[in-house]
């Protein structure tokens, strides 16, 4: 398996040297070379990425900003690159997986590699693990289909990322390609649309009562019919939503009114 591998660092020679360096490892492929932060962060945000070599002093966005604006969840595994030994413990503190003083040692880069291949070996025999359970539970178990709904969700918060507890979610609302979760009074925005969400969120908690509204029944409080067509809920905080005929509908099947 080739790793897709991304350099990023402002000095051409460094990134010329680390290239030299990769050339003889067989299941390295450098499929970016970026010069600074911002080409970086496209990148990231964009394609998959497998491995990534980052310089944490660049002009305009360091290393580190560039990991706040990927979000460390989003994070492949990571060696940084310093031309300062005291750098080192900042990069551990974001999870990296190695760091490397310039000018990169040959032999300091092998083990840096080596470090890299087990923790993708790690995380790919959990999977595997994971895959395994699943398979057994559905032999032991009944013959209906299983399904695992959403509990967590990371969503941005400014500068970082939170796990966010599904059930702490009081009321979801599209907007275009994102959708607003609204969470004791504040809000994150998520990039999956309502629709994308609401096939992963567990049915029986999370209904779409409107076409750009889902509610959480844990939060809900009163539900109002207001004509044939027309109706709204009132949540647990005051907080009040319309829904549709549809929406209604739902609300019935499971009991609800």
């Amino acid at each position: 398996m080739s790793l897709r591998t991304v350099t990023v660092d402002d000095e051409p020679l460094a990134r010329e040297r680390l290239k030299f360096l990769l050339a003889d490892e067989t299941d390295i492929q450098i499929v970016a070379e970026c010069k600074n932060g911002a080409e970086a962060v496209a990148y990231l945000q964009s394609q998959p990425v497998d491995l990534l070599f980052l310089d944490i002093q660049m002009p305009l966005m360091s290393g580190l900003e560039v990991v706040q604006q990927v979000g460390m969840f989003h994070l492949p595994p990571t060696v940084f690159i310093t031309a300062y030994q005291e750098h080192a413990l900042r990069a551990f503190e974001v999870n990296a997986t190695d760091y490397l003083t310039k000018p990169v040692d040959p032999r300091r880069l092998k083990l840096a590699l080596d470090r890299v291949r087990e923790r993708i070996a790690a995380k790919t025999a959990l999977l595997t693990q994971s895959q395994f359970s699943l398979v057994l539970q559905g032999l032991v178990g009944p013959a209906e289909e299983r399904k695992a709904y959403l509990t967590r969700l990371v969503v941005r918060d400014g500068t970082k990322d939170v796990l966010l507890s599904t059930g702490s979610i009081e009321w979801i609302e599209a907007a275009d390609y994102y959708s607003s979760l609204h969470v004791q009074g504040r809000t994150y925005m998520l990039r999956e649309t309502i629709t994308e969400l609401c096939r992963k969120l567990d049915p029986t908690t999370f209904v779409r009562v409107h076409r750009s509204i889902i509610v959480n029944l844990d939060h809900v409080k009163e539900i109002h019919r207001e004509g044939p067509s027309e109706g709204s809920i009132v949540l647990t905080n005051g907080q009040v939503l319309r829904t549709s005929k549809a929406g209604r509908q739902k609300l019935s099947e499971i009991g609800q009114v």
